[in-house]
């Protein structure tokens, strides 16, 4: 066997290991599960988590999650709440300590300072009967399985359950407070995801900038309108304030006899596709791709069909859609 099939093997078994296990935590939820996510529900505080070495890594990324889909928490290492990060905690917290033997020494201090002043304390390890289990008021134990290595002595079946158990109560509590893809996005406003759960009113040309006549403006001077604003279009407005119609390219050569002869009105397209403010970036991107069309007036449904904005694709692509 070459050196890169034994790779490969490896690689395989741990995998395999790895995705057996997860099936065996699925297996094993239990009412203790719901337990925890209702203490998290209750909590009027934060969620604090915690945990030494690899637990402590797995618990930064836990928090992360449980704060970015609308559940207050953050990290506090079990060796800094001996030296004063205790005062971060208060009445109305929750803490989750997180151990695969539970018997983290590093714990203790933070252990005792729960139960001394009454915070609720949810476990997370492989083992019942240790120190941490014995002294969480909720149990969420993940299988003991060994670990991928073969010796029980590298972290990796164990730290997989425990971050799956995590993410499992992350969208847990997700799901439950119905929190939606509007409200992640405040929470991811920059990068690529933020991107893409921009709304129409975020990236929007508005005010002044919008491009817009009423329907007896004569042709020249929508023309200027037109030109002035750089958009290539120019909306038309009703007598009630409302999108009328929109003035293309296509319009105006569809018009070009007597087109300076002709008002707003007699040259636009009735009833244009349209997008509301508050619709996702990423479905005005669709709606302008199957229309083959270069931008959308934005209108409010609940103000009337009021002309509030203008998006255009390129708007859209500068802001990482397409």
């Amino acid at each position: 066997m070459t050196d890169t099939e034994k790779f490969l093997v490896t690689a395989r078994q741990v995998i395999t290991d790895e995705a057996q296990a997860l099936n065996a935590l699925a297996e094993s939820l239990d009412e203790r599960f719901a337990e925890a996510v209702q203490l998290i529900l209750q909590a009027k505080g934060r969620i604090i988590v915690s945990g030494i070495g690899k637990s402590g890594h797995i618990g930064h990324k836990i928090a992360a999650t449980l704060a970015s889909t609308g559940t207050p928490a953050y990290f506090v290492h079990p060796a800094e709440a001996s030296h004063g990060d205790l005062g971060m905690l208060s009445e109305g917290d929750v803490v989750l300590a997180i151990s695969n033997s539970g018997e983290a020494p590093e714990l203790a201090n933070l252990l005792s300072f729960t139960r001394r002043f009454s915070i609720p304390l949810i476990g997370l390890s492989s083992k019942m009967d240790s120190t941490l289990m014995k002294q969480a008021d909720v149990h969420l134990q993940i299988p003991s399985l060994g670990e991928a290595c073969g010796f029980g002595m590298v972290p990796s079946i164990s730290t997989t359950l425990t971050l799956a158990m995590g993410d499992a109560l992350a969208i847990a509590l997700m799901k439950h407070r119905d929190f939606r893809p509007e409200n992640f996005r405040d929470f991811h406003p920059g990068g690529k995801l933020g991107a893409q759960l921009s709304k129409v009113r975020d990236l929007m040309h508005a005010g002044d900038a919008l491009p817009l006549v009423s329907g007896d403006t004569p042709m020249a001077d929508a023309l200027i309108e037109i030109s002035q604003k750089g958009f290539g279009v120019a909306g038309v407005a009703a007598t009630d304030g409302s999108l009328a119609g929109i003035i293309t390219d296509g319009d105006l050569r569809r018009h070009m006899d007597g087109l300076l002869n002709k008002t707003a009105a007699e040259v636009m397209t009735a009833s244009p596709a349209t997008i509301a403010p508050g619709a996702m970036a990423q479905e005005a991107v669709a709606v302008m791709n199957q229309r083959k069309i270069t931008c959308l007036f934005v209108v409010d449904p609940d103000n009337g069909q009021k002309a509030e904005g203008l998006l255009h694709i390129h708007d859209c692509l500068r802001a990482g859609l397409g």
